[in-house]
């Protein structure tokens, strides 16, 4: 007998209250009587993870995001019950579990409440794709900000907003448009002067309300999947940034000459045309380090091979580009095209390593090459083989470096521009369908790219770059925003998204200079120059249907800026290298937003035009046509405007005068700044001398170099050179004051050391204690001194 009956739709459904509890090692379990069961573990005195399920007992823990070499460990844990409450508390914080429902909240250890829940953990059954919506909602507290997710066109602080993360082929994107190409979904909450940071790792489609639908209610949820995700407490940012980029990763020091200046088109064709790119950047002297293929580089499109009209010998061009410094980066893309006699679909075909729709067959979409097959990066045969079809491009042919594009994937001539959610992933022996892989498979491209980059420019580092992203990426490659347009408002989005991606563990990242669709004026692309060249990745990038983007596209007042800026760019690879060294070392983010920098000052609450880059230089771009100058803030501590050396302290917004060829920066008093002289490509030169600009403070600051032989692995054996410089200013003595670490010996003997703000007239100059003639050291005028590399003090006194 058949009856008419339905499914009964339940809504939201909670935890009802503990009826037991287990504590094993670094864990707890709560166990309610709903079947809801809560686990919470203490990685770190300041991170703790909370994972719910509702089914009575837990699935295959696994995540692509987390760092698995990574050892936590914390110093003191203590359970205790209380009538109402289980307390969990470690040297850091107090974690309150309500006996009743299972919410919590979280202090500080003099009782300060830093986050609870509001309805704290629900969910709502998914009768369409079985499993649950996964659901938390916290209290937000007054005057609470939030920061953080990684790749939002929108403002740098995210009250008010709600955002949503699924990997999207977003083409000439708009400001607050979402979803964009990366998923971080880690933010950074903000309030009485103490942060914290959530990273809920759940690679379906999830959601951030941060007190948009209830004014002081921040949610967030998932359309399946687990309710996973970790607490981080600071009370810092510094802290919450530096927990949160250990516990997904972080990346191996890239060679030096990725971070100068690269140059990019859809497409340079044929091989006289790539030539004719390089021979101008050298006739003008604008240095360069890399030129890009796009897709026309391939023979109909079809990824690992050559179209031998345009490139008949591509072994030869990219020798002959490297003989005059240029490396050769080329694009790969997912979709393989399907023809029976192009051999890697042949070899995919044989394997059976292409993603299958739910009923068997194998997932179609059209890309660039027609209609493609696409191999599942979900399953670790599949990323061997991919690593493996690397070495041709990279041993034989001599390519550096590996662009991964349309990797969200996109997917064309479809409403959602990506695979159906049908598609069937192997997820590492943890089957799923597309809904639950979408998020993660250009990571896991970039991953299996990587690892063949890797493999085949061994003993050199490998080159990675990828479009779309998960968090934990940054462990195999950098990534840029997408397809950006050629506007002011762009720009904008442009200087938010790169800070914003620093912030969140994915600090290698950079925009398309002048934008990708539509033209520049030259006015905006000198401007974009100006702060594209204080970005971690450096590269212009423009779409061929828009006319062309390179400097010399432009008048000669735009080639002298780009000239300029490239060259500041170059004499700062020492500072900008030393910040990576940091960044893969501390997990300290090469970009701070002002906000990061003094998130006491709640002036830096809302800026978003200004950022520090590195330790030492705060940098503010011209967002604007037609200024001259602009309002900025200055923060808290003393600075010189680097072009004039004029002293100002901070704390305040200021009125700041520009030129077309200047844009805003200001050193921190009691900086040394490193510089190498400028080069047309890293290695060019040779040099004896590596310039110190000091920047004078009365008191204390310490300022840091880091190199090595600039690529290969030696720098893992100690094979390199760590300069701590300590700086102590008085009314009328200059004490500088060098430690090394590290057994790598730079190739110059001799610090040309600038002094910059000196308040006195010098009268004597010691080195180790030991009176030296102004002659011997070059000095005259106040102006700088020649000392060599092996001095482990300088004390400099005047009148």
């Amino acid at each position: 007998m058949i009856t008419n009956t339905s499914l009964e739709y339940k809504g939201d459904l909670y935890p009802s209250k503990i009826v037991s509890y287990e504590h094993e090692g670094d864990s707890i379990f709560f166990h309610t009587d709903n079947k809801v069961i809560l686990k919470v573990t203490i990685l770190r005195d300041s991170l703790i993870r909370f994972r719910f399920t509702t089914k009575g007992y837990f699935s295959t823990d696994f995540s692509y995001a987390i760092d698995k070499t990574q050892l936590h460990g914390y110093n003191f844990l203590e359970l205790t019950e209380e009538a109402t409450y289980f307390q969990i508390r470690t040297s850091k914080v107090k974690c309150k579990i309500q006996k009743a429902d299972l919410r919590l909240s979280i202090y500080d250890l003099n009782d300060f409440l830093i986050l609870e829940d509001e309805l704290g953990f629900h969910w709502e059954e998914s009768y369409e794709y079985g499993g649950n919506i996964v659901k938390m909602s916290k209290s937000s507290k007054d005057g609470e900000c939030f920061y953080g997710l990684g790749d939002k066109a929108t403002q740098m602080n995210l009250k008010g907003k709600r955002v949503e993360n699924f990997a999207t082929d977003q083409y000439a994107f708009q400001k607050e448009q979402d979803p964009l190409y990366k998923v971080v979904p880690f933010y950074i909450g903000l309030h009485n002067k103490q942060s914290y940071g959530i990273f809920f790792d759940n690679t379906f489609r999830t959601f951030f309300d941060f007190c948009q639908e209830r004014r002081n209610v921040t949610s967030f949820w998932a359309e399946g999947g687990e309710m996973n995700y970790y607490f981080v407490y600071g009370p810092q940012m510094q802290d919450v940034v530096t927990t949160y980029t250990d516990l997904t990763g972080k990346p191996e020091l890239p060679p030096l000459w990725v971070l100068g200046y690269h140059q990019c088109k859809w497409s340079y064709y044929p091989e006289s045309k790539v030539k004719e790119i390089t021979s101008k950047f050298r006739e003008l002297k604008i240095p360069c380090d890399a030129i890009y293929l796009d897709i026309d580089y391939m023979e109909g499109f079809r990824c690992f091979t050559w179209n031998k009209d345009y490139f008949p010998d591509p072994k030869r061009m990219v020798a002959e580009l490297a003989e005059d410094g240029f490396k050769t980066v080329v694009i790969i893309d997912p979709g393989i095209k399907i023809d029976k006699d192009y051999w890697v679909y042949k070899e995919a075909l044989e394997k059976d390593y292409f993603c299958k729709r739910a009923d068997g067959p194998y997932m179609k979409g059209k890309v660039w090459p027609g209609e493609c097959n696409f191999p599942d990066y979900t399953n670790p045969a599949v990323r061997e083989w991919w690593a493996g079809l690397f070495k041709e491009l990279i041993s034989d042919f001599g390519v550096k470096g590996v662009w991964n594009d349309m990797n969200e994937p996109a997917v064309m001539e479809v409403p959602n521009k990506t695979f159906p959610m049908d598609v069937r992933h192997v997820y590492d022996g943890n089957p799923c369908s597309h809904r639950k892989a979408h998020n993660i498979y250009g990571t896991q491209m970039a991953r299996a790219t990587y690892h063949g980059v890797k493999r085949f420019a061994y003993p050199k580092r490998p080159f990675v770059i990828t479009r779309s992203a998960y968090s934990g990426a940054q462990r195999y490659t950098s990534s840029w925003t997408g397809d950006n347009v050629a506007t002011w408002e762009h720009l904008w989005i442009a200087n938010i998204q790169v800070q914003r991606m620093s912030i969140s563990g994915m600090g290698f990242t950079g925009s398309d200079i002048g934008g990708f669709a539509e033209q520049p004026t030259g006015e905006l692309y000198a401007r974009w120059i100006q702060l594209g060249v204080f970005h971690p990745f450096c590269r212009t990038h423009s779409s061929g249907d828009h006319g062309n983007q390179e400097p010399w596209a432009f008048d000669e007042e735009v080639i002298n800026i780009t000239r300029k800026f490239v060259s500041l760019r170059y004499q700062l690879l020492p500072y900008l290298y030393t910040m990576f060294w940091q960044y893969i070392e501390e997990g300290i983010p090469m970009l701070k937003p002002l906000v990061y920098y003094d998130q006491e000052d709640t002036q830096t609450h809302y800026r978003n035009d200004e950022f520090i880059f590195g330790n030492q230089i705060l940098v503010c771009p011209i967002l604007e046509p037609n200024s001259l100058g602009r309002r900025m803030y200055i923060p808290r501590g003393e600075w010189y405007n680097y072009w004039t050396n004029e002293f100002s302290n901070g704390g305040r917004e200021v009125w700041v005068d520009t030129k077309f060829d200047e844009i805003p920066i200001f050193v921190k008093a009691g900086a040394i700044i490193p510089k190498y002289p400028v080069q047309q490509y890293v290695g060019e030169l040779e040099f004896d001398e590596l310039t110190l600009d000091l920047y004078f403070k009365n008191g204390k600051e310490k300022s840091f170099v880091y190199e090595d032989s600039q690529d290969g692995y030696d720098y893992k054996k100690g094979r390199y050179s760590f300069l701590s410089f300590t700086t102590i200013g008085k009314e009328k003595e200059l004490i500088v004051q060098l430690h090394k670490e590290g057994k790598f010996e730079t190739n110059y003997s001799k610090y040309k050391i600038n002094l910059i703000g000196l308040p006195f007239k010098v009268t004597t100059i010691e080195i180790d204690n030991e009176k030296v003639a102004f002659d011997e050291v070059g000095f005259s005028e106040n102006q700088f001194l020649i000392v060599n590399k092996e001095f482990s003090e300088l004390h400099i006194t005047g009148e």
